[in-house]
């Protein structure tokens, strides 16, 4: 539970506010830089959360996402502390790059030191003065530049806690995930912060259905953790896809790709889900899938090169199940603005 007093960058944040504390950062070419953080603190204690966008600079959907939430008229019955960042890597998005300026991944530069590279920098301080004073974190992310995710989250199911909080934040899929050295999870978890991870849709563009389920996963969570007035009930919750395995399939040719098969289709082993065709002559390369699952991840340009990653499947064992859920998924996830229904919810005192 949260302490009476929260101080963030040096400031005392009282009980029941909401305000923007600009964090300093590593000046650019002596340019002035600053991490803009928003923390909304309750009026009674609780746990300290933080939600953080963009660590890769042209990921935009999370900040959209936080966006939104911060409207919602449900923060003011919050119960803790949320800490929002909508905008971690401040530099990346300036040119509209996944990475800093000094051509590194601070997804990857954890857990930072406050004399070794940028990217190392900005880890330190983001870790030091906001990850670290939480229980638990929201990362949202996109694929990568011309790519598309499925919403999906990614944990570790193996911890009882995370793995509710992953099927209570209701996206299309759970997708057990390990630690990767120098990311902020890996970095988190050695803390004991744990960490859920939101990916959906792609780099350097807004989709729809992704953001929606995304703002009303993070109010599902932290519903879940006690920090939201419950609700009664009126649908039944949304079961999601549970998996431990997945895999990017690699094109085995170069040439123009024609997809058979869209991101949420499930498709089964051995099955033909594009071809590669050559563009000066008739030759043409089929790509099939090594198992039964469900496609949660593709690329979205046509040009392929022998190697490169083009369809992310994850595996499963019953399709049909499989198929269900997504079909309910795609049907509900657009029925009404997510304002609407966030703000008009029955609240149990």
């Amino acid at each position: 539970m949260a302490n009476s007093k929260f101080i963030l960058g040096g400031i005392d944040v009282p009980r029941g506010s909401n305000m923007t504390i600009n964090l300093e950062l590593p000046k650019l070419y002596n340019t002035p830089t600053q991490l803009p953080v928003r923390v909304i603190r309750g009026k009674k204690d609780g746990p300290v959360v933080f939600i953080s966008a963009a660590i890769h600079g042209d990921e935009l959907n999370g900040i959209e996402i936080i966006r939104r939430f911060r409207k919602l008229n449900i923060l003011n019955k919050v119960k803790g502390t949320i800490i929002l960042v909508p905008i971690v890597n401040v530099y990346g998005i300036m040119t509209l790059s996944r990475y800093l300026p000094d051509r590194r991944d601070l997804n990857r530069s954890f857990p930072g030191s406050v004399k070794g590279s940028l990217a190392s920098r900005v880890a330190k301080i983001f870790f030091d003065e906001i990850v670290s004073k939480c229980q638990l974190g929201i990362d949202l992310h996109t694929a990568s530049i011309h790519k598309s995710n499925l919403p999906q989250v990614r944990t570790n199911i193996d911890n009882e806690f995370t793995f509710n909080l992953a099927k209570a934040f209701a996206a299309p899929v759970i997708l057990h995930s390990e630690l990767r050295d120098g990311s902020l999870r890996a970095e988190a978890q050695e803390k004991g912060i744990p960490i859920l991870l939101y990916e959906a849709g792609g780099a350097l563009r807004f989709d729809e259905t992704s953001i929606r389920i995304g703002v009303k996963g993070i109010v599902n969570v932290l519903r879940e953790n006690g920090m939201f007035p419950k609700v009664l009930r009126k649908t039944t919750p949304k079961i999601p896809i549970i998996t431990r395995t997945s895999q990017w399939i690699r094109s085995n040719e170069s040439g123009m790709i024609r997809t058979i098969k869209a991101l949420g289709d499930t498709v089964k082993k051995d099955e033909i889900i594009a071809y590669i065709d050559a563009p000066l002559d008739n030759d043409s390369f089929e790509i099939t899938s090594p198992f039964d699952g469900v496609i949660i991840g593709k690329s979205d340009i046509p040009l392929v090169q022998e190697g490169d990653a083009i369809f992310h499947i994850a595996k499963l064992k019953n399709l049909e199940t499989a198929e269900n859920k997504i079909e309910y998924f795609s049907e509900n996830a657009m029925e009404q603005s997510e304002f609407y229904e966030l703000n008009n919810e029955e609240i149990i005192e």
